[in-house]
């Protein structure tokens, strides 16, 4: 089970989508407030889960080969086939999207332009990002907290449902494991927040060459994601259900 909670708290503080979302959110007025409430949400929403999961088994695992055990690994190699499925769905379109149509004519090269240099300003934010940032400026911390429950990856953190089933209360190690499944599935956006408060001018700069970053790189890290964890979840059920 903790070998499970941490690739899959893995998954979930690597989403590249949570973290573009919540630079915008420190960025605006008043961010760190608004980041402060996202965070209490996207807590909020892996506790809920884990109390709902533990409410239904009572804070123990099921006796193995039962019904709800098998049960449980049946969702879980579901939810792992899907990734795997979804994760080569994004591979393939990505590549297509790189591959040349066959047949097309190669432009001449086009003469170098004089460089020029642009202000560290108006290199660290791009017009999408400026605007998207005034939108946050005028929302409220509701919003952000809004914004933390529609961006969770609902997917990998059912398959951490799948796993918690499997906690058992009597023991203390479980209460550490499940603690520490959220504080790392909530650590990026943690130290990002910190960062904020202790270095708000750096921070900003900073975290907002890596939304740049993201937006270039959020494919590839989807696709390593839910592929390299959906295998995880797959090999593992399907050991668990015929041995």
């Amino acid at each position: 089970m903790v070998i499970d909670l941490l690739l899959i708290a893995l998954a979930i503080t690597l989403d590249p989508l949570p973290i573009m979302a919540f630079v915008l959110v420190v960025a605006s007025d008043r961010g760190v407030w608004k980041g402060l409430a996202f965070i209490l949400a996207w807590l909020a929403c892996l506790v809920a889960v884990i109390a709902l999961v533990l409410a239904l088994t009572g804070g123990q695992p099921p006796p193995p080969r039962s019904p709800p055990s098998t049960a449980g690994l049946a969702a879980k190699l579901a939810i792992g086939l899907l990734l795997v499925f979804y994760g080569e769905h994004r591979r393939r379109r990505l590549g297509a999207v790189h591959e040349p149509v066959p047949g097309s004519a190669r432009k001449p090269p086009r003469k170098p332009r004089r460089p020029f240099r642009k202000s560290p300003r108006a290199s660290s934010r791009s017009p999408s990002s400026s605007s998207m940032t005034s939108r946050m400026d005028r929302s409220s911390a509701w919003a952000a907290a809004g914004l933390a429950v529609f961006l969770q990856p609902w997917g990998i953190v059912a398959a951490g449902a799948t796993t918690v089933i499997e906690a058992d209360l009597s023991h203390f190690s479980s209460y550490l494991a499940l603690f520490g499944f959220c504080i790392l599935a909530t650590s990026s956006l943690l130290a990002a927040e910190l960062y904020v408060v202790f270095a708000p001018e750096a921070a900003q700069a900073r975290l907002m060459k890596l939304r740049t970053w993201l937006e270039h790189h959020q494919d590839p890290a989807i696709v390593v994601i839910c592929l390299l964890l959906g295998l995880w979840l797959t090999g593992k059920s399907i050991y668990q259900l015929t041995s």
